[in-house]
């Protein structure tokens, strides 16, 4: 993998598959390549990086944290995989940390060049590719909470996730299935049912007569 050429690194990497021979060029005469040391941050969870990293060699891990540090890898890259695509797509921050695991080269992309081969705005590919990204994002945050979180901390985050803004009020208009909820966080109708009724009892949420769901803003905290 290290002795191919950019090119040839570029035209591997299904982003850029479908790129003319003039695109791709384009786009390896952009890259420049960077070394990370072992344990190096290479993208960070929260935050904005700008940048496409195409791995040369070496190993990285993708990893997601709780508020107390604990780690759940999603995944390990290695040569030919790449990482940074859905932020420089939907400009939205990293849904993971990405870290070297070994000492590790990459070729590095800046958003302006990306944006080179990226379709309009308007077009219809672009808002299937943000859509796709989306589901991705969402995925991630399912697998962290299944990995990080206990039911009422995947209870909550699901309820929130499910809540529409109303003026400063938090609140899910129809009513809250236990069964699909149950599905969702990987725990028994009963258990998601305890749940929700010990959130009631604390005030935390507050079912309506026709069934929809006021979040108070402490669930945030849960």
């Amino acid at each position: 993998m290290s002795m191919l050429s950019n090119l040839d690194l570029i035209r591997r990497v299904p982003l850029f598959s479908m790129l003319t021979v003039e695109q791709a060029q384009a786009i390896a005469d952009s890259v420049v390549k960077r070394r990370f040391r072992r344990g190096e941050l290479i993208v960070e969870q929260g935050r904005k990086s700008n940048t496409l990293f195409i791995l040369l060699n070496g190993r990285a891990r993708v990893l997601t944290s709780d508020n107390r540090g604990r780690e759940v890898i999603l995944a390990v890259l290695e040569a030919g995989d790449y990482v940074g695509e859905m932020s420089l797509i939907d400009n939205e921050p990293h849904s993971a940390t990405v870290r070297a695991e070994v000492q590790t080269d990459m070729l590095v992309l800046a958003r302006a060049d990306f944006a080179r081969c990226l379709p309009e705005n308007t077009s219809l590919s672009y808002g299937i590719m943000r859509g796709l990204v989306r589901r991705l994002r969402n995925a991630d945050r399912q697998i962290e909470s299944l990995a990080l979180l206990d039911v009422y901390g995947r209870v909550a985050r699901t309820l929130l996730d499910m809540a529409d803004d109303d003026n400063g009020t938090r609140i899910i208009r129809h009513k809250v299935s236990r069964q699909d909820m149950a599905k969702v966080v990987g725990a028994s109708r009963e258990m998601v049912s305890r749940v929700m009724k010990d959130l009631e009892e604390r005030g935390v949420i507050e079912t309506q007569e026709n069934g929809s769901v006021i979040l108070k803003e402490k669930i945030a905290q849960e």
